[in-house]
């Protein structure tokens, strides 16, 4: 394994964290809501073709439809929430290598970092379901022409009027099921990759921008290899009309693979995975730049 054994910060993760976020929300956001509309299509009538036949179809007449405007709705509540959720993520994940280290420089193994990556998953959940929950909503109101919500802070106060917090928070059990495998996929998968890319006899902190910028890359890659049939699941339930969904997941599973089979739980498939590469790309490289700048103003923390 190659050097890791760094001074670990979850405080600077925090805060890096939070604007590798950022990054990664403006570069990713379009084809998310691209990824939501086609996961959350209404099944075709016989004889009837589908709303979208496929990714470029649907950012086709989204972009025809609505406009650049159109591929950024939603966006106002993944980027409240995406600063402190990043901040959060990165630093569950710096938490989680603080914790399993008896010393500072202990060198943790990818085992260990699957662990810690996905104690950040678990961080995450507290913002991520209810902020996942009113983009959901707002992205698909647009494609179906209803107005039912002005924004992302009208919609949060039509649900809590609704069904109360638990309304805000629903698929909130989906969205663990997602991200706590997903997030140790992603942190190990990133830490695995920067190490084989480190030259030899150079070090790890010193990795030009462009490997940093595939490493991040491919890290989201495989974290939505692991994600998409669970992210399926959530968009399905979290869209649903109340009491759609009695038995929560379960229903969702079993309607999506009675009506459309087991190929439904990889739908925008396409989609997430041309997003994955650029918006985690982002986020890795507007990480390590901001841990640079805090390593530099605050040596010591």
């Amino acid at each position: 394994m190659g050097e890791q054994s760094q001074r670990i910060s979850p405080v600077k993760n925090f805060f890096a964290g939070g604007f590798g976020g950022v990054c990664l929300v403006f570069v990713g956001h379009p084809l998310d809501t691209i990824k939501v509309r086609l996961q959350t299509q209404p099944k075709p009538q016989p004889g009837q073709a589908p709303l979208y036949s496929g990714t470029f179809d649907c950012f086709r007449k989204t972009l025809v439809k609505e406009g650049v405007r159109g591929l950024y709705r939603g966006m106002a509540a993944p980027i409240i929430g995406v600063t402190p959720m990043y901040a959060i993520c990165f630093f569950g994940f710096g938490l989680g290598k603080r914790l399993q280290q008896r010393k500072p420089d202990d060198v943790l193994t990818y085992p260990q970092l699957f662990a810690a990556g996905m104690l950040s998953g678990v961080f995450t959940t507290v913002i991520m379901a209810p902020g996942e929950r009113i983009k959901c909503l707002l992205q698909i109101q647009a494609a179906t022409g209803e107005n039912k919500y002005s924004g992302s802070l009208d919609c949060a106060k039509q649900l809590y009027r609704e069904a109360g917090i638990r309304g805000v928070y629903k698929g909130t059990v989906l969205t663990l099921m997602r991200d706590v495998p997903a997030s140790g996929m992603y942190f190990m998968t990133y830490e695995w990759l920067k190490n084989i890319l480190t030259p030899e006899g150079k070090s790890v902190r010193d990795l030009s921008a462009p490997r940093i910028l595939f490493a991040g890359g491919l890290a989201g890659i495989f974290n939505w290899m692991v994600a998409i049939p669970p992210d399926v699941l959530k968009s399905r339930f979290q869209t649903a009309p109340p009491g759609k969904y009695p038995n929560g997941f379960r229903d969702v599973l079993r309607e999506l693979i009675r009506e459309e089979g087991i190929a439904s739980l990889y739908k925008g498939f396409t989609a997430v995975m041309i997003r994955a590469f650029p918006a985690n790309a982002a986020c890795f490289l507007g990480f390590e730049v901001a841990m640079k700048f805090l390593n530099w103003i605050a040596p010591d923390v």
